[in-house]
């Protein structure tokens, strides 16, 4: 890959792949629990967390990464107090995951939900009446046969955070080797002379990158579908 992109690209993918990676790891306990609630309970203000949850994708990018910086910059109210601990969020590429991650989190949890939406209820409650409690249910029934979608929502999270560019490039700016991920990079290259050619290398990657990551979601659902199935 040195042969055909420079340091600096090289630099750019490594990152948003570190990027994607945590954005993905971390996000995921989350998108779990949440997928599972929306699909299985009914409560007061239930609309209001589906709400919440799926406003990233109707939110304009750039507003979600100002409402970032104003929640998280040194000055807000959660940022501030991270600072006191030494955590500093914004203008880092632990910010960059953030955002990523917060972009990608409703495509992973409509995935997940969808699947636990999928599992038949009757098979909980017949665990629950043989004297499973709710959490032995969930480890050994809800999760495993609700896998496909876990994976699924997984890939395609870690794909859109791969591809996130305007929250992040609003809440943690565009510093090279610190926040210059794929996206800003092509940003950039587009930016100065002659940076047409490097623009057009990271944008084939992009698309190389993310047609691989649907690919690999549509195969592993499958494949984890089968497995469970045969189990």
């Amino acid at each position: 890959m040195s042969d055909w992109l420079s340091p600096s690209e090289i630099e750019a993918v490594l990152l948003s792949l570190k990027v994607a990676f945590w954005a993905t790891i971390v996000s995921l306990p989350f998108g779990i629990a949440v997928g599972f609630v929306l699909a299985r309970y009914e409560f007061p203000g239930k609309q209001l967390l589906n709400g919440l949850v799926h406003l990233p994708l109707i939110l304009p990018p750039v507003v979600t990464g100002f409402i970032l910086l104003k929640l998280f910059g040194t000055q807000g109210p959660i940022g501030s107090v991270l600072q006191e601990l030494g955590i500093v969020i914004a203008f880092s590429w632990t910010g960059a995951a953030l955002a990523a991650a917060i972009m990608a989190f409703p495509l992973m949890v409509r995935a997940i939900r969808l699947s636990f939406e999928a599992v038949d209820a009757r098979l909980e409650e017949t665990a629950r009446s043989l004297g499973a409690n709710r959490a032995q249910v969930f480890c050994m029934i809800s999760l495993p046969l609700a896998l496909p979608g876990v994976v699924t929502g997984s890939i395609l999270a870690f794909a859109k955070a791969i591809g996130e560019f305007g929250a992040t490039i609003t809440f943690v700016s565009n510093i090279p080797g610190e926040t210059r991920t794929l996206p800003s990079a092509v940003y950039s290259f587009m930016q100065i002379p002659g940076g047409e050619e490097s623009a057009y290398r990271l944008v084939i990657l992009a698309v190389i990158v993310s047609m691989t990551a649907l690919l690999l979601s549509e195969w592993l659902a499958k494949r984890v579908k089968t497995v469970v199935e045969g189990q």
